[in-house]
């Protein structure tokens, strides 16, 4: 006999004795399942997130119907339990997500039973403890240096705004979306013209800065609110600004089957796994 004759006749007969084995019980088949599912409980919990921008305060960095892979770890204060997780404190720049500091009504959700809920906002954080802050025609400059533009939009004669750009000139007591409470602890922060960061405490702006309720309206965002930051976009589906903030199962439902009707013309194929900066 050949050696590729007993090759072959070694290959059937291992064959043959793989058919023998006993096939998989319906428990262990569950239990199969149930180990993906907590293994993917953990990673949407703990360490990633799925997070839909629904507005166009971001733009054009991110746009609506971005859907975003979020790092929960990297951001987050550091655990004794989990030593081989790389951490690191919020830099200027960061594009991050974070549970917004106060609950404005008729902007913010509430919960079924009228429990108001803290929305979770992404925005690019543009100053942190110890910085001297302030815009002069659209441009943020910090402790005295002109920051980059980036993908902010532009400030022109057209869409000049005295308080978002010109920011912090005049108090926002009065201004459409500026919280009560900001406006009266808002001058304490002011030193030479410009507004002080506080200890613990972060300044976010939109970078569509004149579409955009961000720090200039309600305050500093605390350290503990903020959740992590965007990592890439795994899919980006046309909407329009605030389509998908509405609520109710009509809403829902209406939606779910526009999506399938329009799935492959409207997905902005050029997004998918683009990396967020």
């Amino acid at each position: 006999m050949s050696p590729a004759t007993k090759i072959s006749s070694g290959s059937t007969k291992r064959s043959a004795a793989a058919d023998t084995h006993p096939e998989e019980t319906p428990f262990e088949a569950l239990a199969g399942i149930c180990s993906v599912l907590v293994v993917g409980l953990f990673i949407l919990t703990f360490l990633a997130q799925n997070y839909v921008i629904p507005s166009g305060s971001m733009e054009n960095t991110l746009l609506v119907g971005d859907h975003l892979v979020v790092d929960r770890i990297t951001l987050i204060p550091p655990a004794s339990w989990m030593p081989l997780i790389r951490y690191r404190e919020p830099r200027r720049g960061d594009v991050v997500v974070f549970f917004k500091p106060v609950y404005q009504p008729g902007i913010d959700q509430t919960d079924a039973d009228g429990t108001p809920q803290y929305t979770q906002l992404v925005k690019r954080l543009i100053g942190v403890p110890g910085d001297h802050i302030h815009l002069r025609n659209g441009i943020v400059i910090v402790d005295g240096v002109a920051q980059p533009v980036g993908f902010a939009q532009p400030t022109t004669t057209d869409n000049f705004n005295e308080f978002l750009d010109d920011f912090p000139a005049i108090p926002p007591a009065g201004v459409p979306g500026a919280t009560e409470s900001w406006a009266v602890s808002f001058p304490s922060y002011i030193q030479g013209g410009d507004l002080v960061v506080p200890p613990g405490m972060y300044f976010m702006m939109g970078d569509n800065r004149h579409n955009s309720l961000d720090s200039r309206y309600w305050g500093f965002v605390p350290r503990a609110n903020i959740i992590g930051r965007p990592l890439f976009n795994y899919w980006s589906f046309e909407a329009a600004d605030g389509q998908l903030e509405q609520t109710g199962f009509g809403h829902k439902l209406a939606w779910f089957g526009h999506v399938l009707v329009h799935f492959f013309p409207d997905t902005r194929w050029k997004r998918t796994f683009h990396i967020v900066h």
